[in-house]
């Protein structure tokens, strides 16, 4: 059974508790179920029904991929031209010893095989955390240094009357350095495996190589101090609330999201939170004692009508600890540089009969503007 279908049980099963929940709330106060709490229900019973369906949908394709990989035994196909799955062949038979993959369109919403390789390995890494999936990425051919412009200030205008000259208002302009630190992988892959013919060996590298390089992008670009490393968007965001406690409260959080400026708060805004920060918001109730956290399927939960990202690299709640962020994530920039190179070695281990893959990719990143983004921190009693 396949990660997603996991996934999407496991959301089935969250939501049925949450049911079970409201239920035996009302049976505890020995009444029936009032307005908001049957409006609830049925907001979770769609999103049950979504979930259901994407598990249906999920299961149907694998068996029809089982029956594909059945029927396609012994086919030869024609001679094609170079595609990134005849590269990735060609390392597996040692005709060539590396090869670069080029990111293509990472928005696009075509399939996995449509985007590439690089594409492919880029949205495993996405899974792995949410900073590639919140910043704006950005492709570069080489990996020297840019200057990336950030606007701190606007032109402004004024009221003039007739005949009266116009008064000149430069805008102001700062700027991020972006450079291309390297990160990389080996994945050692058995030879048995890469003789079976049914192999779908691009799938296999994509995934190993997305889900390594994407941890380590995901942990650097949230806690890099930006010395030998990117500076990371905890790291980059400023002060919004100091906590009475190690937990938040309601009141803290309405202020953390107003201490970001209006522009900010309409640009793409959004929490991202420790996975301790993230249950610390779920646990929030308001004065009738109902949940603030909004439970979504296929998306991104919702916390006072924005998004929630939770993000296994943030500090758990503790004292002084940054657990909570908030504002315009798309502000945190992520250059990627190169693409990703992919290189193969029978040597390696050959005395284990395994073909070592080598995946490398190449990043940098800051936040454009540091108000942009503000977080709560805790403070011990």
């Amino acid at each position: 059974m396949s990660e997603f279908i996991t996934r999407m049980e496991e959301q089935r099963a969250n939501l049925f508790s949450q049911i079970k929940d409201v239920i035996d709330g009302a049976e505890a106060e020995g009444r029936g179920l009032d307005s908001s709490e049957l409006e609830k229900i049925d907001r979770i019973e769609a999103d049950i029904e979504s979930a259901e369906r994407s598990i249906s949908t999920a299961k149907t394709n694998e068996t029809r991929m089982v029956e594909a990989s059945a029927a396609a035994k012994g086919f030869v196909p024609a001679e094609t031209a170079n595609t990134d799955e005849t590269s990735l062949r060609s390392l597996v038979k040692g005709e060539v010893r590396s090869a670069d993959f080029e990111f293509r369109d990472l928005t696009s919403s075509a399939s996995l095989v449509d985007r590439g390789f690089a594409d492919e390995v880029f949205m495993a890494a996405r899974a792995v955390g949410p900073i590639l999936e919140t910043s704006q990425v950005f492709n570069t051919a080489e990996g020297n240094q840019i200057v990336y412009p950030v606007m701190s200030a606007y032109s402004t205008a004024a009221l003039r009357t007739e005949g009266s000259a116009l008064p000149e208002s430069d805008p102001t302009f700062t700027n991020i350095t972006l450079g291309a630190f390297k990160y990389g992988v080996l994945v050692p892959v058995s030879n048995e495996l890469l003789t079976d013919s049914t192999l779908n060996i691009q799938s296999i590298i994509a995934e190993q190589a997305g889900n390594a390089l994407g941890f380590i992008l995901n942990n650097e670009h949230t806690l890099g101090d930006g010395s030998d490393n990117p500076n990371g968007i905890v790291t980059a965001s400023s002060e919004g609330v100091v906590g009475a406690g190690t937990t938040p409260t309601a009141d803290e959080i309405i202020e953390l999201v107003f201490s970001v400026g209006q522009a900010y708060r309409q640009r793409d805004p959004g929490f991202m939170v420790s996975t301790q920060g993230m249950q610390a918001l779920r646990q929030l109730k308001d004065g009738d004692n109902r949940y603030l956290y909004d439970v979504r399927v296929g998306e991104p939960d919702q916390f006072m009508g924005f998004r929630v990202f939770e993000n296994t690299h943030m500090a758990d709640l503790g004292n002084d600890a940054k657990s909570i962020i908030f504002g315009s994530l798309s502000n945190y920039k992520v250059r990627l540089a190169g693409g990703i190179s992919i290189s193969q070695s029978a040597d390696y281990a050959f005395n284990e009969d395994i073909t070592t893959f080598r995946a490398i990719a190449r990043a940098d990143g800051d936040l454009a503007n540091a108000d942009s983004i503000k977080y709560w921190a805790g403070v011990a009693a």
